[in-house]
């Protein structure tokens, strides 16, 4: 079976649903996306090894990828392979000694382990047909089409701009210890912004 690569081209709150977020996955070679929902967990770890932050403490993906790099393990390639029920099936293709090692993964967590040793995803076309949705008018305008969570992302932004640099400095260490590190990505792109004006 012919697998297609796809990239992470978006994370953003739910529609469907609530307290949850969607990891969005673009066709390298073409205009699909497949849309994955996935929880509050599995999303702020996908954000943190995108966004190249450093916990203070290792993230259990973190640890995971640790562990198998202690091991001589390397993380190959993820594969969507399977879609049951609505449900995305995932396995992480390992390689140790020259061996091919396939390992089953919730779909969320291999795209967490795929961010962290920046390797291919691949999906199945059968997947595509099923899932995948075509984008058409936001490939010509992105700019005219603003999803919720990209919205509130800016009013929080704004909101930024009446502190100090010392302030948000601050608050980037609070924000880091609370382990909430979505707000500061938040925080973080504020400052660098202001240290480019100047």
């Amino acid at each position: 079976m012919k697998k297609i690569e796809l990239d992470i081209v978006a994370l953003s709150h739910s529609v469907t649903q609530s307290h949850n977020y969607a990891v969005v996955l673009g066709e390298q070679d073409g205009s699909r996306r497949l849309p994955i929902v996935i929880g509050s967990f599995e999303a702020q770890a996908i954000a943190v090894a995108m966004e190249r932050m450093t916990p203070n403490r290792p993230l259990t993906h973190d640890l995971f990828k640790n562990t198998l790099e202690t091991f001589n393990i390397d993380l190959k390639e993820v594969i969507i392979n399977n879609l049951l029920d609505g449900i995305f099936y995932a396995r992480l293709i390992c390689i140790k000694d020259g061996e091919l090692i396939e390992v089953d993964s919730r779909t969320s967590d291999a795209l967490a382990m795929a961010v962290r040793f920046n390797c291919p995803i691949y999906t199945y076309e059968f997947i595509l047909d099923a899932a995948g949705v075509v984008l058409e008018e936001t490939e010509e305008h992105p700019e005219a089409v603003k999803t919720e969570e990209r919205q509130e992302k800016e009013k929080r932004t704004g909101s930024l701009s009446r502190y100090t640099i010392d302030a948000l400095q601050k608050m980037l260490e609070e924000v880091l210890s609370e382990e909430d590190y979505e707000r500061a990505a938040e925080i973080r792109d504020e400052i660098k912004r202001r240290k480019e004006k100047s």
